[in-house]
């Protein structure tokens, strides 16, 4: 098989990092691909934005499958394009994909068909989003209703910090906010593999969001994940396929949209059971990184099961070592950061046993390696015990030379404590 891959993240370089492994994979290419995953494909400079490029190629070199990674090509409608003109490409059409890109089209279709989320309304004027903040009180979330790489949501501890984030939000012309009350619990990723119609559950994971440790600072893309998640147990799992993913399916099939691709949703595991905070319609990032370290079955055939619409006869195997990532980022990151500084150390790190590197912000300069984004590099660990997984992975960091580079120590906190008081 010919594959093409869209993105240049360390989703992408964990995407790459499997699909090069299948068997059945000829030839391999990635636009624009980064530093780390030009050891796996050929990285190509080529717009996902531009869907007739994307297509003249597909065409040139007789893709066969394509793999879009982020959000933004999808909501902008690039599976449609490439379906209509016959080229199978995984992810969701940009109908389906209003999943991500609109969170009140998504908390709209949960208030008709009572799929369990938080409480909310959507507004687009700034005077009453405000007004309705004043009235519910804080602690509360205000989000963009819109794409934000996973950073537009503020949860605002007073009435003050809310009103200043809707002021924030609306600084955009035609912008438009949702606000939601602040739910309490565990949060957790689940991902699920959709072809329209069934549906094949994946690992979870949990991610830490904010900058720094102790869950302080800004949020971000993410800082680290881990999988699986401990609060995920196989009877909460069921919960969430019965309760969320499954009438999400068919509400989207009954509208004529139905979704394909990976759907993502980030969940609250409160008292009362899961409620959805939000969904998206790709793989997490840095959530990718450990599901693929878990991965033991070939991904390609998978992904192409969905697009076919067979998930129904199809199953995958995972190992059983949990894996932990680590992201390391730029100084200044969620904010302003400079490009160019050098990372060196990084063949030291990646002969740490259990690790893997996977790129995100990197760009070659000869033999160098160079910071080219916020978050440049997911330093990823498997191990029998998710306290060993962490361990390995901060040994690896350790080795690398970046003084330009920031990172959580605390990645995995959660877990390990649960798994240490359950030796106690």
């Amino acid at each position: 098989m010919n594959i093409l891959l869209l993105g240049s993240g360390g989703r992408e370089h964990a995407l790459a990092w499997k699909i090069a492994a299948s068997p059945i994979v000829e030839k391999f290419w990635c636009a624009p691909g980064n530093a780390g995953i030009a050891r796996e494909a050929a990285c190509i400079p080529l717009d996902a934005s531009d869907h007739a490029a994307v297509i003249d190629f597909c065409r040139r070199e007789s893709v066969d499958l394509v793999v879009v990674g982020p959000e933004a090509p999808l909501a902008a409608g690039l599976i449609d394009d490439l379906d209509a003109v016959g080229i199978t490409a995984f992810g969701p059409s940009r109908a389906a994909a209003a999943l991500e890109a609109s969170k009140s089209f998504t908390k709209a279709l949960c208030r008709e068909h009572g799929i369990p989320t938080a409480a909310y309304e959507a507004f687009s004027d700034a005077g009453a989003a405000k007004a309705y903040v004043r009235v519910q009180g804080a602690p509360i979330v205000v989000k963009a209703d819109g794409l934000a790489a996973g950073k537009g949501v503020t949860v605002a501890t007073t009435v003050e910090e809310a009103e200043a984030a809707v002021d924030a939000i609306f600084r955009d012309e035609g912008a438009a906010v949702v606000i939601e009350e602040m739910l309490t619990g565990e949060e957790a990723s689940f991902f699920v593999l959709c072809d329209g119609e069934h549906a094949l559950p994946l690992a979870t994971a949990q991610d830490h969001k904010r900058a720094f440790d102790g869950d302080t600072g800004p949020n971000t893309g993410g800082m680290g994940a881990y999988s699986p998640a401990p609060v995920m147990t196989e009877a909460m799992c069921q919960r969430v396929m019965d309760e969320i993913v499954m009438p999400t399916l068919a509400a989207m099939r009954a509208r004529g949209t139905p979704f394909k691709g990976v759907l993502f949703a980030g969940l609250m595991i409160t008292a009362d059971g899961p409620k959805l905070i939000e969904y998206n319609v790709r793989f997490g990032d840095p959530e990718a990184q450990v599901l693929m370290m878990r991965l033991m079955s070939d991904l390609v055939p998978a992904l192409l099961a969905a697009c076919d619409g067979v998930l129904n006869t199809f199953d995958l195997r995972w190992f059983p070592d949990p894996a932990l990532t680590v992201v390391m980022a730029t100084r200044g990151y969620p904010g302003d950061y400079p490009k160019g500084s050098r990372i060196e150390g990084l063949r030291e790190a990646a002969a740490v046993k259990g690790v893997e590197i996977f790129h995100a912000g990197t760009k070659a300069d000869g033999e160098a390696i160079l910071a080219n984004g916020g978050r440049v590099l997911n330093v990823t660990a498997s191990a029998p015990t998710i306290a060993e997984a962490q361990r390995r992975a901060y040994a690896a960091i350790d080795l690398i030379r970046w003084p330009e580079g920031f990172y959580r120590r605390d990645i995995g906190w959660r877990a390990v404590k649960r798994e240490r008081d359950a030796h106690v």
